[in-house]
């Protein structure tokens, strides 16, 4: 029992630390992963950078690690799943075949998309990872501290864009 109440302790300890043990001595800094869904009547269900995974697309995440200074080598692998909400109406939850047919497909159509892309130039000042989703399953990312729609934040497409008919070949 005392193993276990031990082991519980430092887990605890552990998620309590969070990107708290990031610091300028190991080279790399930690901050949030933050994302914006710019796709009309798409959902995003999740994504990961460089395997530093969010569930959802709320506010900040902890954490993503990033080196203290930036190289021009410096890329990010962005995963993330996809939901087109085709699936049927919710059939409630009397039925059960019925209300497993209905989750069978709605996890089938869920889509996983991935893409490598270029962390853009960053100084001193940086505030984690934001990453954009936008059509045709491309994304954008920045490290800036500014919020999307203010002046200076260099990722300007709109919200609420509609996925277009063709999507140009990669």
């Amino acid at each position: 029992m005392k193993k276990i109440a031990v082991s519980c302790s430092l887990l605890i300890l552990l998620m309590m630390a969070g990107c708290s043990q990031a610091n300028s001595d190991d080279g790399y800094t930690a901050g949030d992963l933050r994302a914006v869904n710019h796709v009309e009547g798409q959902g995003i269900n999740g994504f990961s950078v460089n395997g530093y995974h969010v569930p959802g697309l709320g506010g900040g995440y902890c954490c993503i690690m990033l080196p203290e200074k930036w190289t021009p080598d410096l890329k990010a692998r962005v995963e993330w799943e996809v939901d087109p909400h085709t699936a049927p109406p919710f059939p409630g939850y009397k039925d059960r075949d019925k209300f497993n047919a209905w989750k069978n497909s709605i996890e089938s159509s869920f889509k996983q998309h991935s893409a490598i892309v270029n962390i853009p130039q960053y100084g001193e000042e940086r505030c984690g990872l934001t990453v954009h989703f936008l059509p045709c399953n491309q994304v954008k990312v920045t490290t800036v501290c500014s919020g999307y729609g203010t002046e200076n934040y260099p990722i300007k497409e709109v919200l609420n864009m509609k996925e277009p008919a063709t999507c140009p070949v990669k």
